[in-house]
């Protein structure tokens, strides 16, 4: 049987995947609803001094995502300290409590938070510019009071990741979560020529798999970076994501757009299907395959040299995908399986990333 668990800082963790701080985290009672159904942790939405004032309408869906304009928590702070949190801890699994935005708030908010039963803060430093030093500066008034994990959630907009999160682990950060949505974005409906989200210009924030591969590509440069632990966070939505986050160099994953779109159910599911993954790799563990992707991440290309992909034919099903994809004619159907003209074939790669029965190879 495998083992899901992880420690986190510190908090030991059912499985690694955890709901992000947002709609489906907004009060005690979707909390207990995502550990019925299966998060290994919780987060909750963040707060602040003064509960926000929201937008409407502030979600949309588009292609491969969502975009939102939601801020923090509409509800006010003693509720959450008398109601939400207590309710959260009920569910018995660590509970980690999103806080914000600037270092006096957090100082602030910091001890009332933790004396209501959290376990660990989140410190959402909202949309930086080019200077860490409101990450510094955050990190720094809530360690200095309350004795717990101080984890801290990076935007994805700055022009290097590293050095925040290099910043915020010599502040005394015990953890990075990255990343926060991408934008500002807009969507318009064209049969009214409105913008979709209420907010100011109808300008949203991008969440959802369309942000995946950014998400990860910080994860993986700030795991080879830091040495305090990283949690993943954009476009998680099955188990495959999952890993990729976790060989990345993740301890563990927040995800928000898959549960407002498939529901609850999705942290139990993929938590299922990471088990089953797991089992057919013959991992007995998170960290039998935790950081196996830094390995194979050269800092030189592999070659630059065009060499076409093998092709198993045994697992060939001639579906034609991979002919479809590929914008050079090299691929053909023949007799049932692919065939691969290797006079036209450049070495590109892309059939190779659609073949559903990974009939491809280099």
């Amino acid at each position: 049987m495998v083992d899901l668990s992880v420690n986190l800082c510190g908090l030991e963790l059912r499985n690694p995947i955890l709901p992000a701080a947002g709609p489906t985290s907004r009060d005690g009672d979707t909390l207990l609803t995502a550990a019925n159904n299966g998060a290994g942790g919780l987060v909750s939405k963040t707060v602040s001094l003064e509960p926000a004032e929201v937008p409407r309408p502030n979600m949309a869906k588009v292609k491969n995502g969502l975009l939102n304009c939601e801020t923090w928590s509409e509800i006010p702070l003693k509720k959450w300290l008398s109601e939400e949190y207590p309710k959260a801890k009920k569910s018995g699994l660590s509970l980690i409590a999103s806080i914000g935005y600037t270092a006096e708030e957090i100082g602030e908010i910091a001890p009332q938070v933790m004396e209501a039963g959290a376990d660990a803060l989140e410190l959402s430093t909202h949309y930086l510019g080019h200077d860490p030093s409101p990450v510094v500066e955050s990190v720094k008034a809530a360690k200095s009071k309350v004795d717990a994990p101080v984890l801290v959630k990076l935007s994805p907009h700055v022009l290097d990741i590293t050095e925040f999160a290099s910043a915020a682990e010599e502040a005394g950060a015990d953890g990075i979560v990255a990343i926060n949505t991408v934008g500002p974005c807009l969507s318009i409906d064209v049969n009214t020529g409105h913008p979709v989200l209420g907010s100011e210009n109808g300008y949203g924030w991008l969440s959802g798999p369309a942000i995946k591969p950014l998400a990860l590509r910080c994860v993986a440069d700030i795991a080879r970076t830091v040495d305090i632990p990283v949690v993943g966070v954009g476009g998680i939505s099955k188990e495959r994501d999952v890993v990729e986050f976790l060989m990345a160099g993740a301890t563990a994953v927040e995800l928000c757009t898959a549960a407002i779109t498939r529901g609850p159910k999705i942290y139990g599911l993929i938590a299922d299907g990471l088990s089953k993954f797991m089992r057919s790799k013959k991992y007995n563990s998170v960290a039998d395959f935790q950081g196996e992707a830094l390995k194979h991440m050269p800092e030189e290309p592999l070659r630059t040299k065009s060499k076409p992909p093998e092709i198993l034919t045994s697992r060939c099903t001639g579906c034609g995908l991979c002919a479809k994809h590929c914008t050079f004619g090299a691929v053909k159907i023949v007799g049932g399986k692919a065939k691969i003209d290797p006079t036209k074939c450049t070495g590109c790669g892309l059939c190779v990333s659609v073949c559903p029965p990974r009939a491809l190879r280099f």
